[in-house]
């Protein structure tokens, strides 16, 4: 082939595998402090997070989520055009504030450069909270929130385009804020809702205090 190439005064070109950009951090790596403990007793106790990306007629759109563990609700999500630390610090804000800032929560990621930077870090040093991360290349550490993207992808992204982000946006909200959290049954929360689930163990805590239980 490369003889006939020649020839024809021509030259092969090997396709550039496509990467996304990322911030250059020092890569600071945390200990696997989860090691696949997935089922916390309380809410706010163990936080998942991770990116993906969805494809528009606009270009990428990256997601950034934030999973409580314990119903494994959505607590967080956030999107940009970008894949650097701004996104993750903004999902973690986000999460703080939905969760009236509890302390002392375990946030597991895997070894991306965005979790790794100096910002992420100084926020979870400033909110008093703790870090994790997959062994690198293991997906099976972050089994969790790997599973919540290989279904949402299932159900909105494959074999759907998107014309613009702002159609993805409203795509996810959906399925997201509306559907997940407050509809689909999870088997790991006795096949009821994320809030639902959760919506039990306040409830159960109430009676605990009030002595009915």
């Amino acid at each position: 082939m490369s003889r006939v190439l020649q020839q024809l005064g021509l030259r092969s070109k090997a396709a550039r595998k496509f990467k996304h950009k990322t911030d250059k951090a020092h890569h600071n790596i945390a200990p696997n402090t989860l090691d696949r403990q997935f089922n916390p007793d309380k809410p706010n106790k163990t936080w998942v997070t991770d990116i993906t990306y969805i494809k528009t007629g606009e270009g990428w759109l990256y997601l950034s989520v934030i999973i409580d563990l314990y119903g494994r609700k959505v607590i967080a999500r956030q999107t940009s055009r970008y894949i650097d630390r701004h996104l993750v610090c903004n999902t973690l804000k986000q999460a703080l504030f939905r969760r009236h800032f509890p302390k002392n929560v375990l946030i597991h990621s895997d070894q991306g450069s965005q979790y790794c930077s100096a910002d992420f870090k100084q926020l979870l040093l400033q909110y008093g909270l703790r870090q994790s991360m997959s062994r690198r290349g293991n997906c099976f550490d972050n089994a969790v929130v790997e599973s919540f993207f290989h279904t949402l992808k299932t159900h909105i992204i494959h074999d759907c385009y998107y014309k613009t982000r702002k159609q993805a946006n409203k795509a996810l909200f959906e399925y997201i804020e509306i559907y997940y959290n407050r509809i689909r049954r999870h088997s790991a929360n006795g096949w009821v809702s994320p809030e639902q689930y959760e919506q039990q163990y306040y409830q159960n805590e109430k009676m605990i205090e009030a002595g009915t239980v």
